[in-house]
């Protein structure tokens, strides 16, 4: 649990974003921000990935499993060390950005870390169940997943980033009654 504090950890500042105001603790890593259109690559990137999932197991199970099992490992990366350091935050980084205008709109990394968390979730989720021979319980938290992504590459809506100020609040809740 001690990788995953800072997804957590919550302080009296905060940060405005794109979703709002947004609790955040003053930790360097916490007030880090990313250009929006790397999440939003990512996002798309993702979209991707988790449609070929579906697809592949309508006809080959082991094949889904493996590529739903690798989009976990990004979501796992980008929840650990952050959207830039995530597979496609790198070639967000390297190949995309270089050729788009200059930022004009950041947002926290902290949120998003979250949201990759999520993500990892269901497709852990989605993996077990398809390892479980389960195309039903597979299927479905890979629908999930693809659902927030799509809302994100499409709309720029984060889902995971929309929770993750009540779950920040409700962890320090949490601390401030056992203190």
């Amino acid at each position: 649990m001690g990788l995953l504090r800072p997804l957590f950890s919550v302080q009296a500042s905060t940060m405005q974003s794109s979703a709002g105001a947004l609790p955040m603790s003053t930790t360097t890593a916490q007030l880090e921000q990313v250009d929006v259109r790397g999440p939003r690559f990512a996002a798309w990137v993702t979209t991707g990935v988790l449609v070929l999932t579906l697809i592949l197991s309508t006809f080959s199970l082991p094949a889904a499993t493996v590529v739903l099992a690798l989009q976990a490992i990004v979501f796992a990366v980008g929840a650990v060390l952050g959207p830039k350091r995530s597979p496609y935050g790198q070639i967000f980084g390297k190949l995309v950005a270089p050729r788009l205008s200059p930022v004009s709109e950041r947002e926290p990394v902290a949120p998003l870390r979250f949201a990759q968390f999520v993500g990892f979730v269901f497709a852990l989720a989605g993996t077990v169940g398809f390892l479980a021979g389960s195309t039903i319980v597979g299927s479905v938290a890979t629908g999930f997943a693809l659902f927030a992504a799509l809302l994100n590459a499409a709309f720029g809506i984060c889902l995971g980033c929309q929770i993750y100020p009540l779950v920040a609040r409700l962890r320090n809740t949490g601390r401030a009654t056992t203190a």
